[in-house]
């Protein structure tokens, strides 16, 4: 077993790494939501603004997945 290629690191990085950045940004709404007193309205409006960025980086993958299997 050799030593770790660039593609390997690119691979865990864009893998484990962007999710856990995501699931961090989840936990900051969640806690800008809870500091700012918002509410079960206002933690659905703000999940729902700042959240569909993470949600179209992951449909973008999702797409990305099923055209690439389509060929």
């Amino acid at each position: 077993m050799g030593p770790i290629t660039e593609e390997q690191v690119a691979w865990f990085g864009m893998t484990f790494g962007v999710g856990a950045f995501m699931l961090y940004m989840v936990f900051i709404i969640f806690q800008l939501a809870r500091e700012s007193k918002a509410g079960r309205f206002g933690t659905f409006v703000l999940f729902l603004a700042l959240g569909v960025g993470l949600i179209g980086f992951v449909a973008k993958g999702v797409i990305k997945f099923f055209i690439a299997g389509a060929e």
